[in-house]
Protein backbone atom coordinates (compact mmCIF):
# COMPACT_ATOMS: atom_id res chain seq x y z
CA UNK A 1 0.00 0.00 0.00
CA UNK A 2 1.42 3.44 -0.89
CA UNK A 3 2.96 5.55 1.87
CA UNK A 4 1.56 8.96 2.75
CA UNK A 5 4.21 10.78 0.73
CA UNK A 6 3.11 8.98 -2.44
CA UNK A 7 -0.52 9.97 -1.91
CA UNK A 8 0.40 13.60 -1.24
CA UNK A 9 2.40 13.68 -4.48
CA UNK A 10 -0.58 12.22 -6.38
CA UNK A 11 -2.77 14.96 -4.90
CA UNK A 12 -0.24 17.57 -6.00
CA UNK A 13 -0.27 16.19 -9.56
CA UNK A 14 -4.08 16.17 -9.71
CA UNK A 15 -4.24 19.70 -8.31
CA UNK A 16 -1.87 21.06 -10.94
CA UNK A 17 -3.78 19.37 -13.74
CA UNK A 18 -7.37 20.06 -12.67
CA UNK A 19 -7.64 22.93 -10.17
CA UNK A 20 -9.28 26.00 -11.67
CA UNK A 21 -10.57 24.08 -14.67
CA UNK A 22 -14.14 23.09 -15.51
CA UNK A 23 -14.95 19.44 -16.02
CA UNK A 24 -16.13 18.78 -19.56
CA UNK A 25 -17.25 15.30 -18.57
CA UNK A 26 -16.97 12.71 -15.83
CA UNK A 27 -17.27 8.95 -16.05
CA UNK A 28 -17.68 6.86 -12.89
CA UNK A 29 -17.28 3.15 -13.52
CA UNK A 30 -18.50 1.99 -10.13
CA UNK A 31 -22.13 0.92 -9.65
CA UNK A 32 -22.98 3.38 -6.88
CA UNK A 33 -21.93 6.39 -8.99
CA UNK A 34 -22.74 5.14 -12.47
CA UNK A 35 -25.30 7.88 -13.11
CA UNK A 36 -23.37 10.76 -11.52
CA UNK A 37 -22.35 13.62 -13.81
CA UNK A 38 -19.96 16.33 -12.61
CA UNK A 39 -19.68 18.05 -15.97
CA UNK A 40 -19.86 21.83 -15.74
CA UNK A 41 -18.38 21.90 -12.24
CA UNK A 42 -15.07 23.65 -11.63
CA UNK A 43 -12.42 21.82 -9.63
CA UNK A 44 -11.29 23.85 -6.64
CA UNK A 45 -8.45 21.70 -5.34
CA UNK A 46 -7.07 18.23 -4.81
CA UNK A 47 -5.45 17.35 -1.51
CA UNK A 48 -4.51 14.39 0.66
CA UNK A 49 -5.42 13.42 4.19
CA UNK A 50 -3.03 10.66 5.15
CA UNK A 51 -3.59 8.03 2.47
CA UNK A 52 -6.94 9.45 1.35
CA UNK A 53 -7.38 11.66 -1.73
CA UNK A 54 -9.96 14.45 -1.82
CA UNK A 55 -10.92 16.37 -4.96
CA UNK A 56 -13.30 19.28 -4.31
CA UNK A 57 -15.55 21.13 -6.76
CA UNK A 58 -17.12 24.58 -6.54
CA UNK A 59 -20.56 22.97 -6.36
CA UNK A 60 -19.77 21.63 -2.89
CA UNK A 61 -18.94 18.04 -3.84
CA UNK A 62 -15.84 16.05 -2.88
CA UNK A 63 -14.64 13.01 -4.75
CA UNK A 64 -13.05 10.77 -2.12
CA UNK A 65 -10.75 8.00 -3.32
CA UNK A 66 -8.26 5.61 -1.75
CA UNK A 67 -5.54 3.87 -3.75
CA UNK A 68 -5.45 0.69 -1.69
CA UNK A 69 -2.72 -1.71 -2.80
CA UNK A 70 -2.88 -1.27 -6.57
CA UNK A 71 -4.73 1.97 -7.24
CA UNK A 72 -3.31 4.74 -9.35
CA UNK A 73 -4.21 8.12 -10.82
CA UNK A 74 -2.77 9.13 -14.20
CA UNK A 75 -2.90 12.58 -15.78
CA UNK A 76 -2.96 12.59 -19.58
CA UNK A 77 -3.62 15.00 -22.40
CA UNK A 78 -7.30 15.53 -23.02
CA UNK A 79 -6.89 14.04 -26.49
CA UNK A 80 -5.06 10.87 -25.38
CA UNK A 81 -6.32 7.73 -27.07
CA UNK A 82 -5.63 5.12 -24.40
CA UNK A 83 -5.83 5.02 -20.61
CA UNK A 84 -2.40 3.53 -19.90
CA UNK A 85 -4.14 0.54 -18.29
CA UNK A 86 -6.73 -1.98 -19.52
CA UNK A 87 -10.16 -0.34 -19.71
CA UNK A 88 -11.67 -2.81 -17.22
CA UNK A 89 -9.36 -1.43 -14.51
CA UNK A 90 -10.58 2.15 -14.93
CA UNK A 91 -12.85 3.43 -12.17
CA UNK A 92 -12.98 7.21 -12.76
CA UNK A 93 -12.35 9.52 -15.73
CA UNK A 94 -12.35 13.30 -15.27
CA UNK A 95 -11.95 15.40 -18.42
CA UNK A 96 -11.20 19.11 -18.85
CA UNK A 97 -10.36 21.02 -22.03
CA UNK A 98 -6.67 20.36 -21.42
CA UNK A 99 -6.20 17.24 -19.28
CA UNK A 100 -7.73 13.91 -18.46
CA UNK A 101 -7.35 12.28 -15.04
CA UNK A 102 -7.82 8.51 -14.95
CA UNK A 103 -8.20 6.58 -11.70
CA UNK A 104 -7.64 2.83 -11.97
CA UNK A 105 -7.88 -0.06 -9.52
CA UNK A 106 -9.00 2.32 -6.80
CA UNK A 107 -10.01 0.59 -3.57
CA UNK A 108 -12.56 3.27 -2.73
CA UNK A 109 -14.53 5.72 -4.86
CA UNK A 110 -17.29 7.79 -3.27
CA UNK A 111 -18.85 11.22 -3.63
CA UNK A 112 -19.44 13.31 -0.52
CA UNK A 113 -20.75 16.74 0.24
CA UNK A 114 -17.64 18.74 1.08
CA UNK A 115 -19.11 19.69 4.44
CA UNK A 116 -19.26 15.95 5.28
CA UNK A 117 -15.53 15.33 4.83
CA UNK A 118 -14.58 15.78 8.45
CA UNK A 119 -17.24 13.35 9.62
CA UNK A 120 -16.18 10.78 7.03
CA UNK A 121 -12.48 11.01 7.96
CA UNK A 122 -12.92 11.64 11.67
CA UNK A 123 -11.26 8.31 12.49
CA UNK A 124 -7.92 9.43 11.04
CA UNK A 125 -5.15 10.61 13.33
CA UNK A 126 -3.12 13.75 12.59
CA UNK A 127 -1.58 13.77 9.11
CA UNK A 128 2.21 13.68 9.33
CA UNK A 129 2.47 15.83 6.21
CA UNK A 130 -0.04 18.47 7.26
CA UNK A 131 1.35 21.94 7.86
CA UNK A 132 -0.50 22.00 11.18
CA UNK A 133 0.46 18.48 12.28
CA UNK A 134 -0.71 17.99 15.85
CA UNK A 135 2.11 16.04 17.44
CA UNK A 136 0.50 16.15 20.89
CA UNK A 137 -2.67 14.52 19.61
CA UNK A 138 -0.68 11.88 17.72
CA UNK A 139 1.26 11.00 20.88
CA UNK A 140 -1.93 10.89 22.92
CA UNK A 141 -3.48 8.41 20.51
CA UNK A 142 -0.34 6.25 20.39
CA UNK A 143 -0.17 6.13 24.20
CA UNK A 144 -3.87 5.32 24.58
CA UNK A 145 -2.93 1.64 24.18
CA UNK A 146 0.40 1.47 26.01
CA UNK A 147 0.71 -2.31 25.70
CA UNK A 148 0.47 -2.31 21.90
CA UNK A 149 3.55 -3.19 19.86
CA UNK A 150 5.07 -0.02 18.47
CA UNK A 151 5.21 -1.21 14.85
CA UNK A 152 1.47 -1.92 14.90
CA UNK A 153 0.72 1.38 16.61
CA UNK A 154 2.66 3.37 14.03
CA UNK A 155 0.83 1.68 11.15
CA UNK A 156 -2.60 2.38 12.61
CA UNK A 157 -3.94 5.38 10.68
CA UNK A 158 -6.21 6.19 13.62
CA UNK A 159 -3.10 7.19 15.58
CA UNK A 160 -1.26 9.16 12.94
CA UNK A 161 -1.89 9.17 9.22
CA UNK A 162 0.69 8.55 6.55
CA UNK A 163 3.07 5.80 7.72
CA UNK A 164 3.18 2.58 5.72
CA UNK A 165 5.26 -0.56 5.96
CA UNK A 166 8.37 1.01 4.47
CA UNK A 167 8.67 3.97 6.81
CA UNK A 168 7.50 1.90 9.79
CA UNK A 169 10.41 -0.51 9.38
CA UNK A 170 12.94 2.18 8.48
CA UNK A 171 12.06 4.52 11.37
CA UNK A 172 12.32 1.74 13.95
CA UNK A 173 15.69 0.67 12.56
CA UNK A 174 17.02 4.23 12.60
CA UNK A 175 15.92 4.69 16.22
CA UNK A 176 17.28 1.27 17.22
CA UNK A 177 13.89 0.13 18.52
CA UNK A 178 12.71 -3.48 18.57
CA UNK A 179 9.47 -3.42 16.50
CA UNK A 180 7.74 -5.63 19.08
CA UNK A 181 8.41 -3.22 21.96
CA UNK A 182 5.23 -2.02 23.72
CA UNK A 183 4.52 1.66 23.13
CA UNK A 184 4.95 2.39 26.84
CA UNK A 185 8.53 1.09 26.70
CA UNK A 186 9.69 2.96 23.60
CA UNK A 187 12.67 5.04 24.62
CA UNK A 188 11.81 8.19 22.65
CA UNK A 189 8.31 8.13 21.22
CA UNK A 190 8.27 11.88 20.33
CA UNK A 191 11.58 11.44 18.53
CA UNK A 192 10.22 8.44 16.64
CA UNK A 193 7.20 10.42 15.43
CA UNK A 194 9.37 13.39 14.52
CA UNK A 195 11.73 11.20 12.48
CA UNK A 196 8.80 9.66 10.61
CA UNK A 197 7.52 13.11 9.73
CA UNK A 198 10.91 14.33 8.55
CA UNK A 199 11.43 11.26 6.36
CA UNK A 200 8.02 11.68 4.71
CA UNK A 201 8.67 15.38 4.14
CA UNK A 202 12.08 14.65 2.61
CA UNK A 203 10.56 12.08 0.27
CA UNK A 204 7.95 14.60 -0.90
CA UNK A 205 10.68 17.17 -1.59
CA UNK A 206 12.55 14.56 -3.63
CA UNK A 207 9.57 13.51 -5.71
CA UNK A 208 8.82 10.31 -3.82
CA UNK A 209 12.36 8.92 -3.72
CA UNK A 210 11.70 7.30 -0.29
CA UNK A 211 15.38 7.14 0.54
CA UNK A 212 16.20 6.75 4.23
CA UNK A 213 19.95 6.23 3.80
CA UNK A 214 20.45 9.41 1.78
CA UNK A 215 21.37 7.47 -1.34
CA UNK A 216 19.42 7.44 -4.59
CA UNK A 217 20.25 3.99 -5.96
CA UNK A 218 17.29 1.59 -5.55
CA UNK A 219 19.69 -1.00 -4.14
CA UNK A 220 21.08 1.37 -1.52
CA UNK A 221 18.28 3.73 -0.50
CA UNK A 222 16.84 1.78 2.45
CA UNK A 223 18.30 0.27 5.62
CA UNK A 224 16.10 -2.80 6.11
CA UNK A 225 12.94 -2.58 4.00
CA UNK A 226 12.72 -5.60 1.63
CA UNK A 227 16.35 -6.52 2.44
CA UNK A 228 15.68 -9.83 4.21
CA UNK A 229 18.68 -12.16 4.12
CA UNK A 230 21.06 -9.33 3.22
CA UNK A 231 23.70 -7.94 5.60
CA UNK A 232 22.82 -4.94 7.74
CA UNK A 233 24.52 -1.81 6.42
CA UNK A 234 25.70 -1.01 9.96
CA UNK A 235 26.65 -4.30 11.61
CA UNK A 236 26.56 -6.97 8.83
CA UNK A 237 24.01 -9.12 10.69
CA UNK A 238 21.46 -10.56 8.28
CA UNK A 239 18.25 -8.55 8.02
CA UNK A 240 15.17 -10.53 9.03
CA UNK A 241 11.48 -10.32 8.22
CA UNK A 242 8.42 -11.59 10.04
CA UNK A 243 4.69 -11.12 10.00
CA UNK A 244 3.41 -8.82 12.71
CA UNK A 245 -0.04 -7.63 13.71
CA UNK A 246 -2.59 -7.77 16.48
CA UNK A 247 -5.53 -8.52 14.17
CA UNK A 248 -5.56 -12.07 12.75
CA UNK A 249 -5.53 -12.07 8.98
CA UNK A 250 -4.33 -8.48 8.77
CA UNK A 251 -0.70 -8.98 9.71
CA UNK A 252 1.93 -6.97 7.86
CA UNK A 253 5.59 -7.73 7.22
CA UNK A 254 8.20 -6.10 9.44
CA UNK A 255 11.88 -5.90 8.53
CA UNK A 256 14.53 -5.41 11.21
CA UNK A 257 18.12 -6.05 12.21
CA UNK A 258 18.32 -8.46 15.19
CA UNK A 259 21.54 -6.85 16.40
CA UNK A 260 20.93 -3.11 15.85
CA UNK A 261 17.38 -3.49 17.17
CA UNK A 262 18.04 -6.13 19.80
CA UNK A 263 15.35 -6.39 22.43
CA UNK A 264 13.45 -8.91 24.54
CA UNK A 265 10.19 -8.56 22.63
CA UNK A 266 11.06 -9.97 19.19
CA UNK A 267 9.15 -12.86 17.57
CA UNK A 268 9.75 -16.53 18.14
CA UNK A 269 9.18 -19.36 15.75
CA UNK A 270 9.60 -19.46 11.98
CA UNK A 271 10.59 -16.27 10.20
CA UNK A 272 9.48 -15.55 6.66
CA UNK A 273 12.98 -15.20 5.27
CA UNK A 274 13.23 -15.17 1.52
CA UNK A 275 9.90 -13.47 0.83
Amino acid sequence: MPEGDTVHLVARTLHRALAGHTLVSSDFRVPALATVDLSGQTVLEALARGKHLLLRTEAGWTLHTHLGMDGRWRVQSAVSKGFGVPAFQVRVILLTDFNRAVGSNLRLVELLRTNQEERRLAHLGPDLLASDFQVGEALRRLRSRPERQVADALLDQRNLAGIGNLFKSEVLFMTGEDPWTPVQQVRDLPGTVDLARRLLQASCRQGGLQSTTGRRSPAEKNWVFQRQGQPCRRCSQLIRVARQGDVPGQERLTWWCPRCQAGPHGPTGRLDLGR
